[in-house]
C-alpha cells in the first residue's frame, strides 16, 4: 500500500529503487496528484523511461531540492509547485528526490538540516515525498541520517514509521559544527571592536574583494555577510567582530556578538516575518540562499555566525 508523508527508501539496487518509486509515482498520476522528479539526469532518464508514456505527465525540477538550489530556495519551489498542486487536479504534491548532498561534511550537515527543517516547514502540507537514498554513491554517514530526518521508511510499497525519527527541535541543533581547518589558521582579516556597521561593511566588501575574483559571487558574498552584520548590531549586544579566511578555494567569514538570545534552530530557512519581504527579518535568509553553509554558533561568551563558501 503507498502511503503520504515524508519519506526514505533507503537501497542498494537499482531494482530496490524502481520498486519504491515506480508503484509511488503511478499511484500519484492516477489519483491526479502534481507528479514531479527532482533527481540527476540518469535517474530521471531511468524512471521515465519505466513509467513509459505516463513519463510525459511527470516534472523534473532539481530545485526543489538541494540538487538543483540552497535551502530557502528548494522551500520556495517546492511550494511554488504545492501552490499548483493545491489550485487543480487532487490538490496534491507528489515528489520523488535522490539525495545527493555533496562531498564533504559540511555539505551533508546543510543537507541533512533541510531534509529534518522539512518536516517542520511542510510536514502539514498536500504533499507526499520519496527521498532516495542510494548506498551505492552515498557515504554511510548521510544513509544513516535518513531514519532520523524522515518519519516514514519506505521498502516498495511498504511504509512504516521510522524508529530513528527525531524532532526537528531536537536533531537540528544536535548536529555537530566542528572549525573548519582553515579557521586554525590567521585569519587574513580581523577586527575585534568594530565602530559601527557601515564600517564593517566596507571592509568586509573590501576584503571579499581580494579574495574573490567572480564578480557576482563577491556581490552576493558581500550582501550575506553584510546582513549577518547588520543582525549583529540591530539585535546582538556589542561588541561586534568579525574574521574572515581563505585558502584559496573557499572563503570563511564569522561574525560574533556577545547577544545570547538565538534559540530558533529553523531561523532562515524562510524569512523571518513569512514572505512579505518588506516587513524584514531577511538578514539570516539571504546568507542562506548567498552562502554554501551557515552555521550559527550560540556559545557562553555570545553568538557567532559562521558563513562558508566555495570559490567559484
Amino acid at each position: 500500500m503507498v502511503n503520504h508523508g515524508h519519506g526514505a527508501a533507503i537501497v542498494s539496487t537499482q531494482d530496490e529503487m524502481l520498486a519504491a518509486a515506480l508503484p509511488f509515482l503511478d499511484a500519484g498520476l492516477r489519483a491526479g496528484d502534481l507528479v514531479a522528479l527532482t533527481c540527476p539526469p540518469e535517474t530521471v532518464a531511468l524512471l521515465s523511461k519505466e513509467l513509459g508514456e505516463k513519463a510525459r505527465a511527470v516534472e523534473s525540477e532539481p530545485r526543489i531540492s538541494l540538487l538543483g538550489a540552497r535551502a530557502p530556495d528548494a522551500l520556495t519551489m517546492c511550494r511554488r509547485y504545492l501552490e499548483r498542486a493545491m489550485a487543480g487536479g487532487s490538490g496534491r504534491l507528489r515528489i520523488v528526490a535522490e539525495v545527493d548532498f555533496g562531498d564533504e561534511p559540511a555539505d551533508w550537515r546543510e543537507g541533512q538540516r533541510f531534509e529534518s527543517v522539512y518536516n517542520r516547514l511542510l510536514g502539514d502540507a498536500p504533499v507526499s515525498a520519496i527521498c532516495l537514498y542510494d548506498r551505492r554513491r552515498l557515504p554511510e554517514a548521510v544513509v544513516d541520517s535518513a531514519t532520523a530526518t524522515h518519519p516514514q521508511l519506505v521498502r516498495a510499497t511498504t511504509w512504516s514509521a521510522s524508529p530513528g525519527f527525531q524532532d526537528p527541535g531536537v536533531y537540528v541543533p544536535s548536529l555537530p559544527l566542528p572549525r573548519a581547518p582553515i579557521e586554525d589558521g590567521d585569519p587574513v582579516f580581523s577586527v575585534e571592536n568594530a565602530p559601527t556597521l557601515a564600517g564593517l561593511r566596507h571592509q568586509l566588501g573590501a576584503v571579499l574583494a581580494t579574495l574573490v575574483t567572480d564578480r557576482d559571487q563577491q556581490e552576493d558574498l558581500h550582501l550575506g555577510a553584510s546582513e549577518i552584520a547588520a543582525n549583529a548590531f540591530r539585535h546582538g549586544v556589542r561588541p561586534v567582530s568579525a574574521q574572515v579566511w581563505a585558502d584559496g578555494d573557499r572563503v570563511i567569514c564569522v561574525i560574533s556578538d556577545r547577544g545570547t538570545s538565538y534559540s530558533d534552530p529553523f531561523s532562515g530557512f524562510t524569512p523571518a516575518h513569512g514572505l512579505d519581504l518588506s516587513l524584514g527579518g531577511m538578514g539570516l535568509w539571504l546568507a542562506r540562499k548567498l552562502w554554501d553553509h551557515v552555521d550559527v554558533l550560540p556559545t557562553d561568551e555570545g553568538l557567532s555566525v559562521r558563513l562558508s563558501a566555495r570559490l567559484r
